[in-house]
């Protein structure tokens, strides 16, 4: 599981011992502050076997739960992230949105008790590889593969969107192939849920998201609903089926804001073996207004799993290339008030500095005497 941030799962791994013999009695009885150790028990229940992956904001553990004897993925904030409002609110979101699904293709928490010795999340231990790393191996997959991924996660968008949960940040870092053929959906903190309050703390953007992936109305910052999941996934299904992110540019502002003012290149154009089918139903869970999607998962699958129920609508002839200088223009603004700024800045302390000087005098010595 040497992969990006928020992973829960890691390459195929050899099976585990099926139970210990016995435990000891040891517990984590360090500062708290510590990182987990090897041997490790939180709060006598899950016992640290490995560490299996480290990112700027939290590790993650391979761990046994001596309760039951199963294997688990234990998720443990970096201190400089513990101290963070921003990122703390999001991992305790996760937590909470994480504890009321329930479905075959989305990652199962483990309810651990309120009474915590320091913020953490279980997980279900899962053998596979991201469909990041994935991607990595095989920049571009075979069409069949990428339309089966594509239909089992909006096999999970189903039974989310159903239960009020919009997940907004749907990636190829957080879709798990396992290793039985299954997927699990992960990482939902930034997720929008009806029964969870909003995601309003202070230092989090309101462009919630990945640049690549993320829809134009999230760009705006807007929350987006269902319909903005299916233009993450339709961005997926691009980068699957060509090799190549939809939008390219020098920094992520750009990259963000291209599709406000356009669309990606058509993909047969960079992949001519795709199917016309294929193309037509990326374009259209692409399309930049939201009313102009797939009204919803249900309807985005069905045409991936027959592709006789695709209408086409001719969209790779009517995409827009993005306007560079719209793209641009939230970099321009954003550099043009720092440099704005400094000019206030330099012209206050040149008035400071005259206006402590202004009407001093320099002191001169009188002339001496000298007696003749």
């Amino acid at each position: 599981m040497r992969n990006l941030d928020n992973v829960i799962g890691t390459d195929v791994l050899p099976t585990l011992t099926p139970v210990l013999a016995a435990v000891d009695n040891k517990t984590f009885h360090r500062n708290l502050l510590d990182e987990p150790q090897a041997g490790d028990i939180l709060d006598g229940r899950f016992k640290i076997l490995r560490a299996i992956n480290r990112s700027g904001m939290a590790s993650i553990y391979e761990a046994l739960d001596v309760t039951t004897g199963k294997s688990v993925a234990v998720k443990v904030p970096l201190l400089q992230c513990e101290s963070d409002p921003g990122f703390y609110d999001r991992f305790q979101r996760e937590e909470t949105i994480g504890l009321t699904l329930d479905h075959p293709y989305v990652v199962k928490f483990v309810p651990c008790g309120a009474k915590k010795s320091r913020p953490y999340l279980v997980m279900e231990f899962l053998e596979g590889q991201t469909l990041a790393q994935r991607l990595r191996l095989s920049p571009r997959l075979p069409e069949s593969s990428a339309a089966r991924i594509a239909s089992k996660t909006c096999e999970a968008l189903i039974y989310l969107h159903r239960h009020g949960v919009v997940h907004r940040d749907l990636k190829p870092e957080n879709i798990m192939i396992c290793s039985n053929g299954s997927i699990r959906i992960m990482d939902f903190g930034i997720a929008k849920s009806s029964a969870a309050r909003r995601l309003t703390f202070a230092g989090f953007s309101s462009a919630v998201g990945t640049p690549d992936y993320i829809a134009p109305e999230q760009v705006e910052g807007k929350r987006g609903d269902a319909r903005t999941d299916i233009y993450s996934l339709g961005a997926m299904l691009y980068v699957m089926t060509t090799g190549s992110a939809p939008f390219e540019g020098d920094h992520p502002y750009v990259v963000m804001n291209a599709r406000l003012s356009g669309d990606p290149e058509a993909p047969r154009r960079i992949n001519p073996e795709l199917s016309a089918p294929m193309e037509e139903i990326i374009l259209h869970a692409m399309e930049r207004d939201p009313s102009n999607r797939f009204n919803s998962a249900v309807e985005m699958k069905a045409e991936l799993d027959d592709y006789a129920k695709v209408s086409l609508q001719g969209r790779c002839k009517k995409v827009q290339r993005p306007h560079l200088l719209s793209a641009y223009l939230p970099v321009l603004k954003k550099m043009g008030i720092i440099l704005a700024a400094q000019a206030v800045l330099f012209l206050f302390l040149a008035w400071h500095y005259s206006h402590q000087h202004a009407g001093k005098t320099v002191p001169v010595a009188a002339p001496a005497v000298v007696n003749h």
